[in-house]
């Protein structure tokens, strides 16, 4: 399969189909939604992490009951798994008002969206995941919607096509992207409020590994805790996600307590190291370091070295090893850091020197 002229009718890509096998995947499959539900932070007090952002959506949403009207409409973009969801049902809930669920690649006509939004009653909350995915003619739709709150519905085609106005009462539109860059600049700049979420830090995650143990009844120590939040790669997703794994092998193989050698040995079953790193992301470090002599090497060769598609290696285990700083991307390929080297085990090879006659004064 031509995986550069993805046909849209292949249900999964690759990498989509290792995201569905790799227990660091800040992704959510349908039976994980259902068990976060049951986490989620339900107002923003409860909260943990992006301070920022928190501070700054709970002063629009106070302005906005004050004023008695919908909060304008909100942008949040970040990696998977940060609480891009979490945030627009706090939206709702903090305005006491209903909340619409749906996402980008399911609005794939304009007519889509205008059974959407002629279905919302005023200040309801529109929550589009992944909006970057939506259709052009239904981004265009949105435009009018977003500024004027109302659409045109054309009926019939051709000549005798008759354009009907169809207002909308007012609402508040939340959209979520893991790829802002990809969003059209008419779009974005028709948000009132856009966030970023960054990745959490150790100790936020702890508080959260914390507070998912008592709501899931679960006894863990402080050590055991802060081993489960320190391979979480800054994620609550997979915070929660390792916290369910270990759990079962407390229940299993230990007395139900979640301590240091128990968080341990459970994370060491499946397959995550102490800085996150999987099995995936352990083969493309080990072939680039022993095979290529830590590179360049190009993407393709990597994938068919570790026996995974292009897009796996690119967009599974990439970002998180670029990001820690254990794989760099050059124009000639993909090359292992020093600290790729050093979490191997190996001793990373003497840098060249640089003959400084090729320079020019």
């Amino acid at each position: 399969m031509n995986w550069d002229d993805t046909d849209e009718d292949v249900e999964l890509t690759a990498a989509e189909h290792a995201h569905l096998q790799r227990l660091t995947d800040a992704d959510a499959d349908n039976d994980e939604r259902a068990v976060e539900a049951a986490l989620r932070p339900k107002t923003l007090d409860e909260v943990v992490g992006q301070v920022r952002v928190r501070d700054q959506l709970g002063l629009v949403l106070e302005a906005a009951r004050r004023r008695g009207r919908a909060p304008d409409h909100v942008l949040l973009s970040g990696p998977p798994g940060l609480g891009k969801t979490t945030l627009a049902m706090i939206i709702a809930a903090e305005m006491s008002t209903p909340l619409r669920l749906t996402s980008g690649p399911a609005i794939t006509h304009a007519g889509d969206l205008a059974a959407i939004l002629s279905g919302l009653n005023e200040n309801d909350v529109l929550f589009v995941d992944e909006i970057h995915r939506m259709s052009r003619p239904a981004e265009e739709m949105l435009y009018m919607a977003m500024e004027d709150f109302r659409v045109d519905v054309v009926i019939g085609k051709g000549p005798g096509a008759t354009a009907i106005p169809l207002e909308i009462p007012p609402f508040t539109l939340v959209g979520a992207t893991t790829r802002a860059g990809l969003l059209p600049g008419p779009l974005r700049d028709r948000f009132g409020f856009t966030a970023h979420l960054e990745f959490y830090e150790p100790h936020e995650l702890d508080r959260i590994v914390h507070r998912s143990a008592g709501l899931l009844g679960v006894h863990l120590t402080a050590e055991g805790s802060k081993e489960i939040a320190g391979r979480s790669r800054g994620t609550p997703r997979i915070a929660n996600r390792l916290l369910r794994r270990v759990r079962d092998y407390a229940q299993v193989r230990a007395d139900g307590v979640l301590t240091l050698p128990v968080a341990q040995a459970a994370l060491e079953l499946f397959e995550v190291d102490e800085s996150g790193l999987d099995r995936l992301d352990r083969a493309v470090l080990d072939v680039l370091c022993r095979r290529f002599g830590g590179g360049p090497v190009g993407v393709s060769t990597l994938a068919v070295a570790v026996g995974e598609e292009r897009e796996t290696v690119e967009e599974v285990a990439e970002p998180f090893l670029v990001r820690n700083g254990f794989l760099a991307r050059t124009p000639r390929g993909r090359v292992a850091t020093p600290a790729a080297w050093h979490h191997l085990g190996l001793t990373p090879p003497p840098m060249p020197t640089v003959d400084s006659t090729l320079f020019d004064d």
